[in-house]
């Protein structure tokens, strides 16, 4: 029997709805509707990108009267709204998670495939919206899809950047970057709004008046808002995320005008709309950079106007007084600050009470702390933002002098230890030093009602070190909120193979109640579930195998352990750790070629930021060594090392359903949570990993026996900070690790040129913040175990079988449900909102 064509085998799969006929016939007639007024403006002659814009268009008359109908029904019932605000949301593709979480993605298929076209193909022209970095982007655009799902009155504010994550090309084994030309062929999803077009401040000077403070002589920029429909998953509710793009006035540069140099008044509005350009492209990483700072403010103060503009317009206010009094501001508003990138909100805010509306500062420090909470993302030091007083001077000089305010009173309060000037100098908002900056965390954590870390070990890392004196004062203030990932991108729509094995056993529940995963446990002895599980995971490694082998030319061996370990590129992330197992590896095929060894597929990807040199030398370290392992005669098909090129959503959806093996090898107590674990766990891969962000939660989940744990805890880790780590002593004590770093460092790897690894070689031996060599060891073992648990493919199977069991924790559902109970006050909602066909009650 042929096997089936994908086309077949999606008709096959019923959790993406089934394909009624009325349905299917009606998107035909759209779909030939919109590709007829596409051609007619332009062409005769229809292009795969015209098939695309047909078919986005389609769907998206399937969004609109869904998205009017959840913004009028929270116009009447008035909910409490929830803002969350970052400037990263890495959405990837749009299509078909509008098809999936509409019901529409069979009907879609079915019409498609009737006019001779091939769906898939048609996905392939999307471009990624790559609005964000990595972790911290990926998991703000996880939340909207669960807050919608959740039916929360829930809105996402960011910046429409012009150019998101730069494009990664490897040359010569090199990252080179290309700008991210996203919109360059138009965005279907997206709806301008200019009348909603808002200004915003910068520069200037400070008045005191008897009226009190005037903020003068400004310059003003426009935000123009751009809105995307966030659809929840089957229950007709449409959000929206409003994305702000920087527009000049029509009056910008008038002193240029008036000596006459209109030109070149024109030509400097890009200085205006430069604000909007471009994503900073560091992850995990402070550049203090005045363009950055005037983003941040951007965001926040247009949203800050959106937000107050609608708590006063609405229907609620019409009829009641007591919205032009701020009282029941915090009732009616919870704004969620995606690391400290949004942090002006507060200082933003107090503004907005104290200078425009008049309110005591008293009370505008209750009401803007009872709304805004803030999430930590991080605990490296170089990530934090600290920003140079002097520029705040120049750029913001009215939200400096409320800063002082707020650190002054803040220091007041703190005084609870008399003498302890110490304390208070850690404290402060105010860093002293040449130049003084501005502490944005501390100034979170003082201006918010609640603190959360990412994953239960962070979060007591965060209380017990970088926050710890401010835990000391007010511990009621810090939570935990384990992050999680949405299973309709993540489960449905990347692996529905595997997502329909599942629901054959446990209905289709799951979608929307992960948990629901434990009944998995049922089948954990039964022989043909077992071999639906490996088969899913054989199909979907046959996938990948043939998409790389048409993208990078490479032919891989399918029968061989996928091992992938695919996130930014980072020190702390501890890709060399992977590769100096890589090269240990190879140097046991060579030493005994003869010997059985179980064959290996190890693919790494991920971008370095621009400006990262060590980054940018372990990308060039892992194309070298790939270029000697692959082209190695002796090794064979045995042991491959493919550089994954251009790691973006779109990439991981590919990858992570066709892997077996997941690498979270951080330094424990370096990764707050990660979430690529996740994404792995639920997807029939096993972990090797340290104890370190939600590995620690997953492997309580589903029993540290079912993952690969090794090397050293967090108490371990600074035991040896105390102690002091000494890499030579590894170097010293372990042959096979000496001759590893013995080759990188004499060339073997660079044969032209010998010396090019120094500064790696350098690092690793002299000043290792991550202390690679004091895990290599524990790693090399931990990996001679996954190849020992391989060799038996039913017990490999029930091991991933137990894992995707106990994945349900990891539900993004599960996350923003705490977040809504614990952090905002308001409850999610199972009730599904008529859809737009039927008329309302």
């Amino acid at each position: 029997m042929a096997p089936l064509s994908d086309h077949d085998r999606r008709k096959q799969i019923s959790v993406r709805g089934i394909a009624g006929l009325g349905d299917v016939v009606e998107i035909k007639k759209s779909f030939n509707r919109h590709l007829h007024f596409t051609l007619v403006k332009d062409r005769n002659v229809a292009t795969p990108r015209d098939y695309y814009f047909a078919l986005a268009h389609t769907v998206r008359d399937h969004l609109v009267g869904r998205w009017i109908r959840t913004q009028q029904y929270y116009y009447e019932k008035d909910p409490k709204r929830v803002y969350y605000l970052s400037l990263e949301f890495y959405m990837g593709r749009t299509l078909q998670n509008t098809m999936i979480n509409l019901g529409l993605q069979n009907a879609c298929d079915e019409a498609i495939y009737q006019l001779g076209l091939d769906l898939e193909e048609l996905e392939e022209i999307e471009e990624d919206a790559g609005l964000g970095n990595g972790g911290l982007g990926r998991l703000a655009a996880c939340f909207l899809d669960s807050l919608a799902t959740l039916g929360l009155a829930a809105y996402g504010y960011g910046i429409r950047y012009e150019f998101g994550i730069f494009n990664q090309k490897i040359s010569s084994g090199w990252q080179v970057e290309e700008a991210d030309d996203w919109l360059r062929y138009g965005n279907p999803w997206e709806k301008a709004r200019p009348e909603y077009m808002l200004p915003v401040h910068f520069y200037g000077r400070v008045e005191h008046t008897e009226e009190g403070p005037k903020w003068v002589d400004t310059q003003v920029v426009l935000a123009m808002p751009y809105d995307t429909p966030v659809p929840g998953y089957k229950n007709n509710t449409v959000n929206t995320m409003r994305l702000w793009s920087a527009k000049a006035p029509n009056d910008f540069q008038l002193q240029k005008f008036n000596v006459g140099d209109y030109i070149q008044a024109v030509l400097d509005r890009n200085l205006a709309e430069n604000i909007s350009r471009v994503l900073y492209p560091n992850d995990n990483f402070f550049e203090g950079k005045e363009l950055r700072l005037k983003q941040e403010y951007f965001v926040v103060a247009a949203t800050l106007q959106d937000i107050i503009r609608r708590f006063k317009s609405s229907k609620f206010g019409c009829r009641d007084p007591v919205r032009t009094s701020y009282e029941s501001f915090p009732d009616k508003v919870a704004i969620q600050l995606n690391d400290t990138h949004p942090a002006l909100a507060i200082p933003e805010l107090m503004r907005i009470l104290v200078d425009v509306e008049k309110v005591s500062w008293e009370k505008a420090w209750e009401i803007t702390s009872k709304t805004c909470a803030y999430t930590n993302h991080t605990v490296l030091p170089e990530a934090l933002e600290r920003w140079p007083v002097y520029m705040f001077e120049k750029l913001l000089p009215r939200h400096l002098e409320i800063i002082y305010e707020i650190n002054h009173r803040h220091l007041d309060v703190t005084a609870l230890y008399p003498g302890d000037n110490e304390r208070l100098r850690r404290m402060s908002l105010i860093e002293e030093g040449d130049p003084k900056r501005i502490n944005m965390a501390h100034l979170c954590v003082v201006g918010s009602h609640a603190v959360n870390g990412v994953a239960r070990i962070h979060s007591e890392i965060v209380k017990s070190t970088v926050f710890k004196d401010f835990h000391d004062v007010e511990p009621e203030k810090f939570q935990n909120k384990t992050n999680g990932i949405t299973p309709r991108r993540w489960l449905l729509l990347c692996n529905p193979g595997l997502a329909d094995i599942i629901a054959e056993k446990i209905g289709e529940e799951f979608m929307t109640d992960l948990f629901q995963l434990k009944k998995l446990l049922d089948y954990i002895d039964n022989e043909v579930f077992i071999r639906d599980v490996a088969k899913v995971k054989q199909e979907n490694k046959q996938k990948l195998a043939a998409y790389l082998e048409k993208e990078y030319k490479v032919k891989i061996n399918p029968e061989s352990i996928f091992d992938i370990q695919v996130k930014r590129i980072h020190e702390y992330k501890r890709q060399l750790l992977n590769c100096l197992h890589i090269i240990t590896y190879y140097n046991r095929i060579k030493k005994e070629p003869n010997k059985k060894f179980v064959p290996r597929t190890i693919m790494i990807g991920g971008k370095a930021a621009p400006g990262y040199h060590m980054a940018k030398m372990i990308i060039k370290l892992i194309t070298s060594v790939a270029a000697v392992v692959n082209n190695d005669p002796v090794v064979g098909d045995r042991l491959k090392v493919i550089f994954l090129e251009n790691y973006r959503v779109s990439l991981a959806e590919k990858v992570i359903p066709a892997a077996d093996l997941s690498e979270q090898i951080s330094t424990a107590g370096t990764e707050a949570s990660g979430t690529g674990n996740m994404k792995f766990m639920l997807n029939g891969a096993l972990t090797i990993g340290t104890m370190d962000g939600a590995n620690v939660e997953m492997a309580e989940e589903a029993g540290e026996e079912n993952l690969f744990i090794f090397g050293m805890r967090v108490d371990d880790v600074e035991a040896m900070d105390r102690k002091g780590y000494n890499a030579q002593e590894y170097y010293d004590r372990l042959p096979e690790l000496r001759q590893v770093m013995d080759q990188i460092r004499t060339g073997f790897f660079s044969p032209q040129k010998p010396e090019l690894f120094k500064d790696i070689v350098n690092m690793l031996m002299n000043h290792d913040r991550f202390k690679v060599f004091a895990d290599y060891e524990a790693y090399i073992s931990c990996q001679e175990k996954v190849n020992e648990l391989y060799k038996n493919p039913k017990e490999w199977t029930k091991k991933v079988i137990r894992n995707i069991a106990a994945s349900g924790k990891f539900s993004s559902d599960r996350t923003i449900s705490e977040y809504a109970r614990e952090i905002w006050g308001v409850e999610p909602s199972a009730v599904k909102i008529p859809p737009p066909n039927e008329p309302r009650d």
